[in-house]
């Protein structure tokens, strides 16, 4: 991050000011893009999450050959997990992130797209595990390197692997189906360096998805 900033001319040098200035700076694109997980309302929300689906289906199946492979590739060691599922409802987010963290797969970070958030809804989710693009890349919509956003983008990504902190990436935003977003590509692409760069030494990428008689 440090030396994006300083190849374009303005980086931090100088006094303790400048360098307090450019910390601020980064800490805030760093805050567009996550938020530390709150265990109250993740709590709060997986029991309310419970009673929304009793009511909203008549039943949740799963296929139990594909979640025990799901659960051995969870117990390899150091290697992360990474979840690619198409999008067919709003709802997919927190159905997949309650079935895996009901499974102990723990708290996935799941990629949010540039679908219009309000403050508050995009604040709560990010409390959950939701991950976002900074605002100047989804904006450009172009997964293309945004400068310092970029390169936080990528060390945040890289942090992610090497935690084992399981990522799941939507492929498409509904109701563009079958098409690759934009966002998709970006994220992708982070993993993709992560992995080039030797940041972690592999990258388990599992599908997943999820099919509705009647899609809410």
């Amino acid at each position: 991050v440090w030396d994006v900033a300083a190849s374009r001319g303005r980086g931090p040098r100088g006094d303790g000011k400048s360098q307090q200035q450019w910390k601020e700076k980064i800490l805030q694109i760093l805050a567009e893009i996550q938020a530390p997980l709150s265990l109250l309302l993740l709590r709060l929300c997986s029991w309310a999450l419970l009673k929304l689906f009793n009511r909203l289906f008549l039943g949740v199946q799963l296929h139990r050959g594909q979640l025990e492979m799901v659960l051995r590739a969870a117990r390899t060691p150091n290697v992360p997990l990474v979840f690619l599922s198409t999008h067919k409802s709003p709802l997919d987010g927190l159905l997949l992130s309650f079935l895996l963290f009901s499974r102990g797969l723990g708290v996935p970070r799941v990629t949010v797209g540039a679908q219009v958030c309000s403050p508050r809804l995009r604040a709560l989710l990010a409390r959950l595990g939701g991950i976002f693009l900074p605002l100047r890349m989804e904006q450009a919509q172009s997964e293309r390197d945004e400068g310092l956003s970029g390169a936080i983008l990528a060390t945040y990504t890289e942090e992610v692997l090497r935690s084992c902190q399981p990522l799941l990436i939507f492929l498409e935003e509904p109701p563009a189906a079958l098409h690759l977003s934009v966002a998709a590509r970006c994220w992708l692409a982070m993993v993709y360096r992560a992995v080039r760069d030797g940041a972690v030494p592999d990258a388990l990428l599992v599908p997943v998805g999820i099919a509705y008689d009647l899609v809410p």
